[in-house]
């Protein structure tokens, strides 16, 4: 072993240790490890920050940024309308989303898979007042599994049946890792619904939107646009997609008055209010998926016209505030600050008058739609105190098949070789900002930096362990090590190599480095290397112990609040049983 070998397998070691620990940032760690090994000259200064520049993390902050604008447009809410149940267990949910998800992997990209996914599980623990981190990472784990069922859905198979080809002349057809993939990946998705997800720690504080169940809702109104299909319905009809949303219809005013009692026996008309209550988020989600006009539409569209994008902020009124003893429409609110009165929060009482006529007290909690960057002036201006910032935004639905469009296009052209999926991702992100699905102010809000720090720090590092030769090295003990064995022994000891091999390089480098290996193996014994490239195919997928084994690891790491350590935990007995499932299933349709 070389001083440099030695020196980086210490320096991984260390990376590890304090990672498991956790008593310092991940992101922190990886990058002075990055550091030291500049120092010590096993990293080349050029290329010390080759990382963030490679096409895994460039992937990684573009997924995110797509998925916001898949979020935005309000095509996750047409998901999220067939598959959200709030009366469904965790277990059962798990178990629907990750079939889903590893369906959709097997035959796309199983990052596309995931971007496509991450933003419907996160509104689904919204509703249903849980973390997200208690999903996102089964359904994480459930995309890798589904990819491993055919030639496209993992880029280490893709990269076994070039090498195949290469040795044997004839590469691995579309369907020929579907008898030991669907093998692993069906075991896998049972045991991460039924058991794994229970091995998650529960960090209910930690995640995005665990605490959004316990907000007061607003009251607030919504308006039937000209040429709505709700147009000659019943209010009452409208009860079931208002209890998917989490909204209460409280009543109906036409004309300026407001009808009798709940009125949901009368038949809608252009122009009518329904008046709600619900959260921020519910109300943004029924508006969308019913496709009304807030109460004041006229100043909606002029501030649509503006062109600059829309916020919602929430702010307190207090003793001396402008509004206070007002309403919104005698102070102008609309006239002079552009700005839109959403609801309003009153200590549950509800209200009976128009929303923007309704005199507002101290204490009430006001949800206001502005100018983008400008709700800090309209706050100052009312004398408000504005609430901690929750991420709060408009669904654009009028461009809902514009950002389904653009992403399938991209998951289509890349799954075939077309374009290179970085490359797909980008031109999706510049379409969603020249459509304004996203607006350019909060284009970089949606990555997730800690992580991309920690990407970029650990890919030359893993680099730099292969041109060292640590990776060959670890291949020839392995060789050695199996000498003798049986050759269900052989093939365990081959996948468990690779696996953790791939827990802490890029699985596709891993595959690079595996396959020739078990190529090796299978020629010094004899046989045939067709099961040696399953078993390296399948191990090379199957990275669940670290979140940078895997993109769609790394994709979840923030959005679930996890730890680095936390994904050993479900993350070792799935690998245990890919390995005991895998081998049987090598051994029966890929005999030696």
């Amino acid at each position: 072993m070389t001083l440099d070998q030695t020196l980086l397998f210490s320096l991984f070691a260390c990376v590890f240790g304090l990672l498991l620990w956790g008593r310092f940032r991940y992101d922190l760690v990886a990058f002075a490890a990055l550091m030291v090994a500049v120092l010590l000259g096993l990293v080349e200064t050029k290329d010390a920050f080759a990382g963030f520049g490679h096409p895994a993390t460039l992937v990684v902050a573009l997924v995110l940024i797509v998925s916001a604008g898949l979020v935005k447009s309000g095509a996750v809410h047409l998901i999220t309308r067939t598959l959200v149940d709030q009366s469904r267990s965790l277990g059962a949910h798990i178990a629907l989303m990750g079939s889903v998800g590893a369906v959709l992997s097997a035959f796309m990209n199983n990052v596309a898979a995931l971007a496509l996914l991450m933003p419907v599980d996160i509104q689904t623990a919204r509703k249903a007042g849980r973390a997200p981190g208690q999903s996102l990472m089964p359904l994480s784990f459930a995309t890798i599994l589904g990819g491993m069922a055919t030639l496209i859905g993992t880029p280490p198979n893709i990269i076994i049946a070039s090498i195949r080809h290469d040795t044997l002349g004839e590469p691995f057809q579309m369907f020929d890792f579907a008898p030991v993939g669907l093998a692993a990946a069906a075991a896998g998705l049972a045991f991460v619904a039924l058991v794994g997800w229970r091995l998650i720690p529960d960090r209910s504080t930690g995640g995005a939107g665990a605490s959004d169940s316990q907000l007061a809702p607003y009251i607030a109104e919504l308006t039937v646009p000209e040429g709505s299909e709700l147009v000659e319905q019943r209010l009452g009809s409208l009860d079931k997609e208002a209890e998917k949303a989490d909204v209460v219809i409280l009543g109906l005013i036409r004309g300026g008055q407001r009808r009798y009692g709940r009125a949901s026996g009368a038949l809608l008309q252009a122009g009518d209010t329904i008046v709600l209550e619900a959260t921020p988020e519910a109300l943004d989600e029924f508006r969308s998926t019913l496709k009304l006009d807030f109460s004041d539409a006229a100043r909606e569209e002029k501030l649509k016209a503006a062109g600059d994008g829309l916020e919602v902020i929430e702010v307190v009124v207090t003793d001396y505030a402008r509004i206070a003893g007002r309403s919104a429409q005698a102070i102008g609110l609309a006239w002079r600050k552009g700005s839109v009165l959403l609801g309003i929060a009153r200590q549950g009482q509800r209200l009976t008058s128009h929303i923007r006529q309704t005199e507002v007290v101290p204490g009430d909690i006001l949800l206001l739609l502005c100018p983008r960057d400008q709700g800090g002036e309209v706050a100052d201006w009312l004398g408000c105190l504005p609430l901690a910032a929750r991420g709060l935004s408009v669904t654009a639905n009028d461009k809902t098949w514009w950002a389904i469009g653009l992403f399938a296009a991209a998951v289509l052209t890349a799954s075939v070789g077309l374009v290179y999926l970085p490359i797909a991702l980008g031109i999706v992100v510049v379409g969603y900002v020249v459509l304004k699905i996203l607006p350019v102010a909060e284009l970089y809000d949606h990555v997730e930096w800690p992580v991309v720090v920690l990407l970029g720090s650990m890919i030359p590092l893993g680099q730099a362990l292969e041109t060292s030769g640590g990776t060959e090295l670890l291949a020839q003990s392995l060789v050695d090590l199996t000498n003798g064995l049986p050759a269900w022994a052989i093939l365990t000891v081959l996948m468990v190599v690779t696996m953790t091999l791939s827990d802490v390089l890029n699985n596709t480098a891993t595959a690079i480095v595996a396959a020739p290996v078990g190529i090796s193996m299978a020629n010094t014994l004899g046989v045939s290397p067709d099961p040696f490239l399953m078993a390296v195919a399948v191990a090379a997928s199957a990275a669940f112990l670290t979140p940078i084994g895997h993109k769609n690891n790394t994709l979840v790491l923030g959005p679930g609040g996890y730890r680095f350590g936390d994904y050993w935990r479900m993350g070792l007995p799935l690998e245990i049983l890919v390995i005991a499932v895998s081998i049987p299933a090598i051994l029966i349709f890929w005999p030696l």
